[in-house]
């Protein structure tokens, strides 16, 4: 039978149960366990997939094209397993699914309530993961304990102990010291009474993870220890660690990992080798190269949360640091007059939709195009490198997609014909893994060394194969194809080092020991740009 481990918050928000969970992930798949990893999400939505980015951040998608939330890109990038849409449940899910039971009748007429009917499909959800392949199951619960809408998630992960035996069951409960300045002291009273809010909730939690600016005293954690009913060795201490990639050292340090599987009675060793390399990786990449990320929602970060990390992977390999500088992709008209855009070595166009930004999206296409600086667009970051393209080389001046203009004569990125008539838009997404054939000898080829590839997709409008003749007379090459032809997957021009883009959304597939090969190539070509600027700088200045 799999073990469970539940990850609960409490006190704040955005304090890291994600990376937490994330880590202790790692940590027991470099004991040679096999781990899956779950969030449940107490929100009504039925997925994050409507919601706005400056909401809830960027949309994770999964291989069978699960809309989840982006704790499961954590997931992925620190377990290295492909998780599934059964790693991410919600309010709204859950409901859904009990009132569609209820209308099928399947309750026999009996009155539906949140105890049994609700926390009964809540533990469904876990149960569904623990196949035969899996040692390990770790559930994160979002939100924090106190919220009204996390209750009926709490009593059902506290029945759940009850019904698979105790020992195959551990709390793990995330919480804050805060450091409060004019006293100079950091203080316990946030953690006491959170976990006394999850013990009245019937929780009593087998590990503390503290969460701190700087390291917590052995004596904090002995009062911690006597009023919260743990055992010492069980208050673990997450201070601020230099980078997220570290923190799984951090809490093996602590001992996480070991009081784990003490509680599970897992006896195995570790071996964290192949980790400390990459953590050596990290610190070690201190070239400077400044990457442009032309957003439309860069106020809130977290909506292009896969992107960043994609990008530190891809300078961990070259021993690279990034520098991202945040473009507001309505400001780039302004910043391209003023000189802004000048001193970058690279830019990503990201994925977006609606029309808010477009045309400085298009003239930061246009910017590294005609400058030769590496640009790598992302879904619609390759649509509106289409439409500059069409633009300002085909001579289309009207050439637009018709998302953005229905009405326009040149509809470089459309719907599929097949598409048009579907009234509910959600049915004309592409959404999940895809695969694609590559034209041998072209930039995209040589990065994947492949020419066969899968990348998971998230969009609705496509490449107009119409205009493909057009396009690639004038040197923009579709370097890659839908198997059947039917749809543009990749792009590229021929006289560029590297102004490449993909319909895809290559930053889902990104792991910290092994960069996606287009952000690997990005970086490489960014480097070289930066370089030979420099000797340039250097010769005008002598």
């Amino acid at each position: 039978m799999p073990k469970h481990i539940f990850v609960t918050g409490g006190v704040a928000s955005s304090l890291g149960k994600g990376l937490t969970a994330s880590s202790l992930g790692r940590l027991l798949k470099m004991r040679g366990l096999r781990i899956t990893m779950q969030k449940l999400d107490p929100y009504i939505n039925v997925d994050p997939g409507t919601m706005n980015p400056f909401e809830h951040g960027e949309v994770f998608v999964t291989d069978d094209g699960g809309e989840t939330d982006l704790d499961l890109g954590h997931y992925e990038r620190f377990i290295d397993e492909n998780l599934t849409r059964s790693s991410n449940a919600t309010t709204g899910s859950i409901y859904q699914a009990v009132l569609a039971a209820e209308r099928r009748g399947d309750y026999l007429g009996k009155t539906v309530q949140v105890i049994p009917h609700i926390t009964d499909e809540i533990k469904r959800r876990i149960r569904r993961l623990a196949t035969e392949d899996v040692d390990v199951v770790i559930t994160e619960v979002g939100g924090t304990v106190g919220d009204i809408e996390i209750l009926p998630f709490l009593e059902a992960i506290r029945q759940f102990r009850n019904e698979v035996g105790r020992d195959n069951v551990c709390y793990i409960h995330v919480t804050l010291v805060p450091f409060i300045g004019p006293s100079g002291e950091q203080k316990t009273k946030p953690t006491q009474h959170s976990v006394s809010e999850l013990r009245g909730r019937g929780i009593t939690p087998d590990v503390i993870v503290c969460r701190s600016e700087e390291p917590l005293s052995q004596n904090l954690k002995r009062k911690i220890s006597n009023m919260c009913d743990v055992e010492e060795r069980a208050v673990i201490n997450a201070a601020d660690a230099r980078n997220i990639y570290e923190l799984p050292l951090i809490l093996h340090e602590e001992g996480l990992d070991t009081h784990v599987c003490r509680t599970l009675q897992l006896n195995t060793d570790i071996d964290l080798s192949s980790w400390e390399t990459l953590v050596g990786q990290v610190e070690a990449a201190v070239r400077p190269v400044r990457i442009g990320l032309i957003g439309k929602y860069v106020e809130l970060q977290d909506a292009y949360l896969s992107v960043v990390e994609s990008l530190k992977h891809a300078g961990f390999h070259h021993g690279a640091k990034i520098e991202i500088d945040w473009i507001q992709a309505e400001d780039v008209e302004g910043l391209l007059a003023s000189g802004r855009l000048e001193h970058l070595d690279g830019m990503v166009i990201p994925g977006g939709f609606g029309p808010r930004g477009i045309e400085g999206k298009i003239a930061a296409a246009a910017h590294a195009r005609e400058n030769k600086i590496p640009c790598l667009g992302l879904c619609l970051g390759m649509q509106v490198m289409t439409i500059e393209f069409a633009r300002h080389v085909l001579g289309l001046a009207d050439a637009n997609s018709s998302e953005f203009d229905p009405a326009s004569k040149n509809p470089v990125i459309d719907l599929m014909v097949d598409q048009r008539d579907v009234t509910n838009k959600g049915g004309t997404m592409r959404l999940g893994a895809y695969y694609a054939v590559l034209q041998p000898g072209t930039k995209v080829a040589e990065a994947y060394g492949d020419n066969v590839v899968s990348e998971r997709h998230r969009h609705r409008y496509e490449f107009n194969y119409n205009f493909r003749s057009r396009f690639e007379s004038a040197g923009f090459i579709c370097s890659g194809t839908s198997p059947d032809k039917r749809l543009v997957e990749f792009i590229e021009v021929t006289d560029h080092p590297f102004w490449v883009g993909t319909q895809a959304h290559p930053e889902f597939k990104s792991r910290p020991d092994r960069p996606h090969p287009l952000f690997r190539e990005l970086i490489g070509a960014s480097l070289t740009y930066r370089e030979a600027r420099s000797k340039t700088t250097s010769a005008v200045g002598e």
